[in-house]
């Protein structure tokens, strides 16, 4: 059955961490998660989403590692990475996005089975809780997903 999951790796501040768990809820996630996040407390949760998916926080990557679901696709979010509107997602993706002010680091993104990049007029660099929220759109009404979400 098709299912995602979108997380931050070092997130820094608590209302991106929220603008994506409210984007995660409408669009279906599965789960969202930070990985070493920086910031000190919770997002509000005007829609009750912690009782729709949950949030999850790790250590650090091995701990991410450990614990990510079998068979999932990881695909990092970074520049220079397949256009998103070339790209196919795959059944089963955990999306990962790097911290707002330094993105995905070299060494994670290597350790992801691909990486996406999003395309702009200017210059391709989003705030991380808009560029999840437009890699999740383009997933579920998206062109190119292709995903049956009603398997």
């Amino acid at each position: 059955m098709p299912f995602f999951e979108v997380g931050i790796y070092n997130a820094k501040s608590v209302d991106n961490v929220g603008t994506l768990w409210r984007t995660a809820y409408q669009l279906g996630a599965a789960g969202l998660f930070t990985i070493g996040a920086r910031y000190k407390h919770h997002p509000s949760d005007p829609f009750k989403t912690m009782k729709h998916i949950p949030l999850r926080n790790y250590l650090n990557f091995e701990q991410f590692l450990e614990h990510r679901p079998v068979n999932s696709i990881l695909v990092g979010i970074e520049e220079g990475g397949t256009p998103l509107s070339e790209f196919d997602h795959p059944p089963q993706a955990i999306y990962l996005l790097g911290a707002e002010d330094y993105g995905l680091p070299g060494p994670i993104s290597e350790k992801c089975n691909c990486v996406v990049s999003l395309e702009a007029m200017l210059r391709p660099s989003y705030n991380v809780a808009v560029a999840g929220s437009i890699v999740m759109y383009n997933r579920v009404f998206g062109k190119t997903s292709g995903i049956d979400q009603s398997v």
